[in-house]
């Protein structure tokens, strides 16, 4: 099974080549929006930004909730494709490499996640699988990296996730900050003899 496909399995894209651009258009334009002004930003908003017309966004998507689940999917599904693509790369690498676009991700998603947890709730189907798929994308690279000897054998994904998550939220959104931050995490992990 690849990375991507417990998130595909969430997925709701269309078939038809019209209906993917709008829906791609739909997409890049909510998550421009959500980001700009949060999650309450206006639905007729998006659709004008997306070039379209709001009834092609509510056939799209019915509600902001489905709205909303889509841009956080197409989010999680590109950073676990970079995992993916990570492969070809040393195994510290690629999962420092990881580490940082999950920075990134954790840190633009904030507000997604949040909104989506307070109506799914954090137990939900959807986060299941979400977690499902955050595991089976960065735990090869985790793996990787232990079997290398570069990264401490004690560590488990689940550490990476919640130190990561504490940066992007310790660091709110000052990169500068979250480099750093991201920096200490990364050396607390690699691999060193005993002295």
């Amino acid at each position: 099974m690849t990375s991507q496909a417990p998130v595909e399995t969430l997925s709701r894209r269309p078939k038809r080549a019209d209906a993917c651009r709008n829906f791609d258009k739909l997409i890049e334009a909510a998550r421009a929006t959500f980001t700009a002004q949060g999650t309450d930003a206006s639905l007729e908003e998006i659709a004008r930004t997306a070039g379209v017309g709001i009834g092609t966004l509510y056939r799209h998507f019915p509600n902001r909730q489905a709205l909303l689940e889509a841009v956080y999917l197409e989010e999680l599904e590109k950073l676990c494709g970079s995992a993916v693509g990570l492969s070809d790369q040393e195994p510290w690498e690629a999962l420092a490499t990881w580490l940082r676009q999950f920075v990134g991700y954790a840190a633009t998603k904030k507000a997604l996640a949040t909104e989506l947890m307070e109506t799914l709730g954090k137990e939900s189907e959807f986060f299941q699988t979400c977690h499902r798929a955050m595991r089976d994308a960065g735990g090869p690279l985790l793996s990787r990296a232990q079997q290398a000897g570069a990264v401490r054998q004690d560590v488990e994904l689940i550490d990476l996730m919640k130190l990561v998550g504490g940066v992007a939220t310790a660091s709110a959104g000052d990169s500068t900050m979250a480099d750093r931050l991201l920096g200490v995490v990364l050396d607390g992990l690699r691999y060193r003899a005993a002295q």
